[in-house]
């Protein structure tokens, strides 16, 4: 199966996405925003005070419903519920809101530096191509590195499947960070990567710093 790193890398943050999640954090549910844009550990501990709150706040509501039907029906008097209820469930509620709010503005920010990236590097001038010493010199110190034409590559292997979409994820990732993108060859458990810069016409440095970022990927 042969593809495009985009393809299985999540992709940017948008201003979009970012925007909507933050609408959802802070007009919704504490937490949704952040778990759609991937913050799970935030997003998970947001959820779980906002729910937290809302049972707090629904029991006291209870009890204190109890007491007035109590007195409709002209029965036993139910105890009356205590406030701390109510205020426990609020205190958890603002902590949650504030929590969300703090990771919405996370959120933004990191929506403002992928698009102000993309412009840099959609404006910077393409790297230099290397000579066949340079070549030689750098591709000397990258074992299992290859070099066919104006292209290096190396096969990778891995337990299984799982693990080999893991490895590519990862590289996924820092070629996106780096706007650098390698072919990339998945065989089971064998993933191959073909590095060329188009744009330059040959080698250059990113060639071969994105192949030593893959060689420490795959350990």
């Amino acid at each position: 199966m042969r593809m495009k790193p985009s393809s299985v890398n999540r992709k940017p943050l948008s201003h979009a996405r970012a925007r909507n999640a933050a609408l959802l954090n802070q007009l919704a549910t504490p937490g949704l925003g952040s778990l759609m844009c991937g913050r799970w550990i935030a997003g998970t501990g947001q959820l779980i005070l906002a729910l937290a709150s809302c049972g707090l706040i629904i029991d006291w509501f209870i009890r204190e419903m109890s007491v007035y039907y109590g007195m409709i029906a002209d029965t036993a008097p139910a105890q009356q519920p205590d406030i701390r209820l109510l205020i426990g469930g609020a205190i958890l509620l603002a902590i949650s809101w504030f929590w969300s709010l703090i990771t919405s503005f996370s959120l933004m920010r990191e929506a403002s530096n992928t698009k102000v990236e993309a412009l840099k590097n959609f404006a910077a001038p393409p790297p230099l191509k290397l000579d066949a010493t340079q070549i030689a010199v750098a591709l000397g110190s990258l074992p299992g590195w290859k070099q066919d034409g104006a292209v290096i590559s190396r096969t990778f292997q891995f337990k299984d499947f799982p693990a080999a979409v893991k490895f590519v994820n990862a590289v996924a990732d820092a070629a996106e960070q780096a706007w650098h993108h390698p072919d990339i060859d998945i065989r089971w458990n064998k993933v191959t990567l073909a590095l060329t810069s188009h744009d330059a016409g040959g080698l250059t440095e990113k060639d071969f710093a994105l192949a030593k970022k893959a060689d420490e990927l795959s350990r």
